[in-house]
């Protein structure tokens, strides 16, 4: 017998919602023509990114570092354990890969960023002697870090809040969907009625890690790269565009139209969203602040995140930063690398473009 009725037809919300967004979108956008006019504008729309994103109200504080961990692994690779308190009390633990170095120069250093499913820096890092998260490697190519290193480069690999040991309550066990998956949903709950959100968290302990390669001294300052796929590339994308420490940047998985990509598909992670936000930007406008430091933006072609428009909302985004660079003559600074299939990070770049990256910002 059955126990409900077929409703034909349904009242949602969706079509008004696309149509409230047409109406009320992308308010701030950059509408000059120079250099200068971009400045201006740059100053003003992080100016109202901080306030969206909650970044006024995270406290300071010493970063106490702490060595938990110091293993050597195949390649001559050392990989560090390290606690870094980013608020009062609160603590983010960060691996650290440093190729064995044979110059007196000091290392050029990348933050590796972790996206979803992955088990925070876990994956990142390469561990692939953990089942789960080896999987999630063969899956996604997340091991970045690991690639980073095998390049050369100081990887630091952090678990981003929510993620890894940063799990929060829901998730604190040991099942492998645990494991692997974060508490976006939980920290969104707690952060947003506070006036924060899980970007500007994630955005303000990226900033934390930049304090922590200034204090530490070992690394090159002017070739600070971030980089992360997904998830990983919506926090690259945010830390990147509010702070120049950050001298170069990768995002992997996560160049779309908000209107396609966030609100047609609105079932996505917590953490994509930021109150008001699309009032004023879409993400394109967001990775104009980034520019002229080189960029490189990676897209997938079969991504079922690029919306129902597929690589046409990609690319509109795209040519919104792309506009700004033209305005300082820096295109080739710009770079959207497309590959074929589905939401997956892809190494290739690293070799073809980080060496061409490298030499700009020697200029």
């Amino acid at each position: 017998m059955d126990r409900t009725i077929k409703i034909e037809p349904y009242y949602g919300s969706l079509k008004g919602m696309m149509a409230k967004y047409d109406a009320l979108a992308r308010q701030d956008a950059f509408k000059g023509n120079t250099t200068a006019d971009y400045e201006t504008w740059k100053k003003r729309a992080r100016s109202i990114l901080q306030d969206l994103l909650g970044l006024d109200k995270m406290e300071d504080c010493p970063l106490m570092p702490r060595m938990l961990e110091k293993k050597e692994l195949a390649g001559g690779i050392v990989r560090e354990k390290v606690l870094l308190q980013v608020e009062p009390d609160t603590w983010m633990p960060v691996f650290i890969l440093i190729p064995s170095g044979k110059s007196e120069e000091r290392q050029n250093c990348f933050i590796a960023l972790p996206g979803h499913m992955g088990a925070g820096k876990y994956s990142v890092a390469g561990c692939r002697e953990i089942p789960a998260v080896r999987d999630a490697i063969e899956r996604f190519h997340y091991d970045y870090g690991m690639q980073l290193a095998e390049m050369g480069y100081v990887a630091i690999c952090p678990d981003c809040r929510g993620f890894g040991e940063r799990r929060d309550e829901a998730l604190q066990n040991n099942r492998e969907d645990a494991f692997l998956n974060s508490t976006c949903f939980q920290l969104a709950h707690m952060a947003e009625p506070l006036g924060q959100t899980v970007a500007g968290m994630c955005t303000y302990d990226v900033m934390r890690l930049l304090d922590y390669i200034e204090e530490r001294g070992e690394w090159n300052p002017d070739t600070v790269g971030c980089l992360g796929f997904s998830g990983g590339g919506m926090q690259t994308l945010w830390a990147a565009a509010m702070d120049d420490r950050i001298r170069q940047a990768v995002i992997s998985g996560y160049m779309y139209g908000y209107k396609d990509s966030l609100l047609y598909l609105n079932g996505n992670c917590s953490c994509n969203y930021v109150p008001h936000l699309w009032e004023h930007f879409d993400m394109g406008d967001i990775a104009s602040l980034i520019a002229p430091r080189p960029l490189l933006i990676q897209s997938c072609r079969d991504d079922n995140l690029n919306g129902p428009r597929g690589l046409r909302n990609v690319q509109e985004q795209v040519d919104i930063v792309r506009k700004i660079y033209a305005l300082y003559g820096k295109e080739d600074r710009l770079i959207h690398d497309i590959r074929e299939g589905g939401h997956c990070w892809h190494r290739e770049p690293l070799q073809e473009v980080l060496p061409f990256f490298r030499n700009l910002l020697k200029v």
